[in-house]
């Protein structure tokens, strides 16, 4: 741990939640913290950028865009990125706390590791690696120091993605290749692009390290590095190390390819050949390296005495630059002769060779193809049933790259070598995601749609209903409802208001029509003209059925009523439509019978006639006793309707 100079930021809490406890490392982008989470009351690994880069606008957006990738990332050989963050001058990321130390640590320990110890080392790497190629994320930056073991053993890869923030901030700005050129495939190093494939590259370089103890290009510059990988190859570890197998110099000469295109294709490939290298191996090979390396000690005079050393040395303690071929070519003669030498270089030669030829054209073996991917199950499992495999349906899973119901995966991965009679089982992608259908009530038909296109539904189902709460044209509700879970591509209903629908007026009486608008908590407007039958409702506007929003007003068009005068002008009563029914204009719909017609008639006699037939009557005027106007007067009206008389001298 980091704690040689007084740090200003620990003790101090940063975005009001992480209490900065102590220093861990200081690297040339951040400075490295442990500090707790008070919200959640957990140790943290708290990564904040030096000043320089948080002042640099550019850096500190892709910071947060590398960021919300690699958070994005969830495997468990992969350091988990919790949040990102601003803090006044201060850019941060809060990441997974891993106590324990780093692969460089233990290279430095142990100065080299033996085959088997470097694969399984090597293996969850790849793993890690994988996970975040298949979700189209290039680590930039594979080296021991970005790999940390925990006590218990665990393996975990950090830093996802953060050096491409650094890296096209200062590119933009001095024109210059930064990373560590220790580990930068060819591409890097002439043109800055990087992809799954030079991940391929630094981990192969990583391979090498791990099993001879040092990088395979040392210089006295790191340009003069950068040169070495763009114009020599990676030399094989066997020509180092005498003993290491062949097919470990395979792996690390294919995965160092100059050519990215001869490289395995990503991580997940370079792991599937590890794994099966590793399967090969003979149980004691790491047992079987120590007796090697240790048939290489010879006593030298120095001064007066002697003592015993290693060669070459690089392979003792890391970081040491290999020793020039000379020295080491002399001490290997003085072992055996250089016939044997000769011997011994050629056969390992061929062993290289012919495990390589043999890897490759093996007729027991075939390659899992990746064509499947993306195809459906049963042209899949023809495919592969016509190469001799075994098929069989594994759970589905959720891919937002690939259709519901098409082939997301296989398993092992494409492109592993397995026997021809070997399962391979498919995994059915189950498509995107469900998310929560977003609440758009009270939004109008535009916006809700926007709203949920956004979201990735088809939004064209739209259904209308009537509705005395919602306005029209709003939305009142969706099918499936907001906050259900529904599949990105699924069909949402929107369910818009018609608003409350405009009741048959044309027919009614005045009275009526207004006690039908109010319970309909609409508003009447009523407008008179001269016309017959009076006090009947003529015409409507809006018209019937039409739909109208809660407190709206409808233009009510109904006849005069009618009044009768006597001789002196004095009106003496008036016709209200009393005669029309519920049933309409004439009381249509009611039990209709003829109209006595009484006119001349004594009102006594008059009123009983027509209460005899079925009407009720109303008498008004003054003086006299004979019945000189009657409305209506003939013609049929509803049975218990009013007929009104007027009498005179």
């Amino acid at each position: 741990m980091d704690t040689t100079v007084a740090d200003p930021l620990v003790g101090q809490v940063l975005d009001g939640r992480y209490r900065i406890e102590s220093r861990i490392a200081r690297g040339g982008m951040a400075t490295v913290y442990v500090a707790r989470d008070i919200k959640l009351g957990r140790a943290i690994a708290l990564k904040v950028m030096h000043a320089n880069l948080a002042q640099d606008d550019e850096f500190v957006r892709r910071f947060i865009v590398e960021a919300k990738s690699a958070a994005a990332l969830s495997h468990p050989n992969v350091v988990a990125v919790y949040d990102q963050g601003t803090d006044g001058q201060y850019v941060f990321l809060a990441m997974e706390y891993v106590p324990g130390r780093t692969l460089r640590d233990l290279l430095t320990e142990q100065g080299r590791l033996g085959p088997r110890q470097a694969l399984s080392l090597m293996q969850p790497v790849l793993a890690a690696l994988g996970a975040a190629h298949r979700a189209g994320l290039v680590h930039r930056d594979v080296k021991p120091e970005n790999v940390l073991l925990t006590d218990d053993g665990q393996v975990k890869v950090a830093d996802f993605g953060l050096a491409r923030a650094e890296t096209a901030s200062k590119q933009t700005k001095t024109g210059m290749i930064i990373g560590t050129v220790g580990y930068m495939a060819p591409e890097q190093v002439l043109s800055g692009h990087a992809d799954s494939r030079s991940d391929v590259y630094a981990a192969g370089i990583m391979l090498f390290e791990l099993l001879t103890g040092y990088q395979p290009h040392q210089a006295e510059s790191p340009l003069a590095v950068a040169y070495k990988h763009v114009n020599e190859v990676v030399p094989l570890p066997s020509s180092v190390l005498p003993g290491i197998p062949p097919q470990l110099d395979a792996l690390v000469a294919t995965s160092t390819s100059h050519d990215p295109a001869r490289r395995p294709a990503d991580a997940n490939h370079f792991l599937a050949v590890a794994a099966e290298t590793d399967r090969a191996l003979p149980r004691d090979i790491d047992h079987q390296m120590a007796g090697v390396i240790a048939s290489f000690q010879q006593p030298m005079v120095h001064g007066g005495g002697s003592h015993t050393s290693v060669l070459p040395p690089g392979l003792v303690r890391h970081g040491a630059p290999p020793e020039a071929p000379a020295p080491f070519a002399d001490r290997l003669i003085s072992f055996v002769t250089g016939r044997f030498v000769l011997i011994a270089l050629g056969l390992i030669a061929a062993l290289v060779l012919g495990w390589a030829v043999w890897y490759q054209t093996a007729g027991q073996y075939e390659t899992v193809p990746g064509n499947v991917i993306g195809v459906s199950l049963k042209d899949a499992r023809t495919q592969l049933e016509a190469k001799g495999y075994r098929v069989a349906l594994g759970k589905a899973r959720y891919d937002p790259k690939v259709l519901k119901g098409m082939v997301s995966a296989t398993d092992p991965v494409p492109g592993t070598r397995i026997t021809k009679t070997a399962l391979v089982t498919l995994i059915p992608s189950k498509g995107k995601a469900p998310v929560p259908v977003p609440s758009v009530a009270g939004k109008s038909l535009a916006e809700a749609q926007s709203a949920l296109t956004d979201k990735g539904f088809n939004a064209d189902n739209v259904t209308r209903e009537a509705s005395g709460t919602v306005a029209r044209d709003q939305v009142i509700r969706t099918n499936p409802g907001a906050g259900e879970m529904v599949q990105p591509g699924e069909s949402v209903t929107v369910v818009v208001s018609d608003g409350i629908k405009v009741p048959n007026l044309v027919g009614k009486t005045r009275e009526e029509a207004a006690q039908l608008l109010q319970q309909a908590g609409l508003t009447p407007s009523f407008q008179e003209q001269d016309g017959q039958p009076p006090n009947v409702v003529v015409n409507q506007n809006p018209p019937s059925d039409t739909g109208v929003s809660k407190g709206d007003t409808v233009t009510v068009t109904v006849n005069k009523p009618k009044c009768f005068f006597d001789q002196f002008g004095i009106k003496v009563g008036c016709d209200n439509g009393g005669g029309q029914g519920q049933g309409g204009q004439g009381g249509q719909g009611q039990d209709q019978i003829p109209v006595p017609n009484v006119v001349g008639q004594q009102v006594h006699d008059a009123r009983q006639a027509l209460r005899d037939a079925g009407f009720q009557v109303n008498v008004s005027g003054f003086g006299g006793n004979t019945v000189k106007l009657q409305f209506p007067n003939s013609g049929q009206a509803a049975r218990g309707s009013t007929v009104n008389l007027v009498r005179g001298p």
